[in-house]
């Protein structure tokens, strides 16, 4: 009976064991897992760590990434990239704050033209780079330099009030309205790249161009529309930013803000070479980014030392999640084991 029990808890064990490693490797699970231990270092490092204002400010830092990360999970998936999302950040507030004070049309109006707008730049850069085929890297920084001068240019190097109203404490300036757009937002990409015949042939024109195309699917299409849904989703972003901070600022966004946008996708699991890409793993990136930031502020760190430590933690991050996909490649961790052995003789 006691050899019995003893076999018994062994098994248990053993399945626990297994369940464990399935789900450690499976995407987002290993980043989750990350996320989480940040959290309880830093609570434990700082007790103010888990205070409503700091949960606040973290929740202020995290949702503007989250809104771009997962607009460029979309262009990712299809081995592309966009970098004119730092200025596009910047120019959609500009625009809404041009046609609400010179055009004086209401606030609502104004921000859907903002949108268009940076749905414009997206179509510029997605059809620059599909029909005349110039690589969106060349493309995207073209653009994300004439946007930097032209944010500036259109303000005359001047920051504006933000406009008031109800309308803005919706898109911002309440102190947890930006959370609120971003968890919307992931839940609606989530849906459009899980469930939609639109995900499915992003999926696979990423995976394989001509396949997809052979296929029967519309690849130029998938790729312009994409690229239009990363401006809009990194101009929407930069408008409730600028309505959070009460300024429109034409220095906004730039080169930081989209490097920790791309950052926080590629740390979710979203590799530059496509075919794979997840938006809850462009969420928790967003997260584990936002840790980062708000614990070493927490903890006194200079600003100068901060980018030093986020450049470490972002390549720790990213061999760890190439060690996963490794794993995940060859059948869990017996599977990569095994391989290891056969390699080494």
């Amino acid at each position: 009976m006691t050899t019995g029990n003893a076999a018994g808890r062994q098994e248990s064990a053993g399945g626990l064991l297994h369940g464990a490693r399935r789900l450690l490797v499976q995407r987002e699970v290993g980043i989750f897992v990350i996320a989480a231990i940040l959290f309880l270092y830093f609570q434990f490092a700082n007790s103010g760590f888990w205070t409503q204002s700091n949960l606040t400010t973290l929740s202020q830092t995290v949702a503007p990434y989250v809104i771009m990360a997962v607009g460029l999970v979309m262009v990712m998936i299809l081995g592309e990239i966009d970098l004119s999302v730092g200025s596009t950040f910047g120019f959609a507030p500009i625009v809404m704050w041009l046609a609400y004070a010179d055009l004086r049309l209401i606030l609502p109006i104004a921000v859907a033209i903002g949108l268009l707008a940076c749905a414009a730049v997206g179509l510029i850069n997605g059809v620059v780079h599909v029909y005349f085929r110039v690589p969106s890297f060349v493309v995207t920084l073209g653009t994300f330099f004439l946007l930097g001068g032209l944010n500036v240019i259109l303000l005359n190097g001047f920051p504006q009030n933000a406009p008031g109203g109800t309308v803005r404490q919706w898109l911002g300036s309440y102190p947890y309205s930006e959370i609120v757009w971003a968890f919307i937002l992931l839940v609606l990409m989530h849906l459009l790249l899980r469930h939609t015949r639109w995900g499915m042939h992003t999926f696979a024109t990423g995976g394989n161009l001509l396949g997809a195309r052979e296929a029967g699917i519309r690849v130029n299409r998938i790729r312009v529309v994409n690229f239009m849904i990363a401006a809009a989703l990194a101009g929407f972003a930069g408008i409730l930013e600028s309505m959070r901070v009460g300024s429109i600022d034409p220095l906004a966004g730039g080169a930081n803000t989209m490097f920790l946008a791309i950052s926080a996708a590629v740390i979710g699991g979203t590799p530059l070479a496509g075919g794979v890409g997840t938006m809850i793993g462009a969420f928790l990136g967003s997260i584990v980014l936002a840790e980062l930031r708000q614990g070493f502020t927490l903890l006194g760190v200079s600003a100068n030392t901060f980018d030093v430590i986020l450049g470490v933690a972002i390549l720790i991050l990213m061999i760890f999640n190439i060690y996963l996909g490794t794993v995940r490649e060859r059948g869990g961790f017996g599977g990569f084991l095994q391989a290891r052995r056969k390699g080494s003789t």
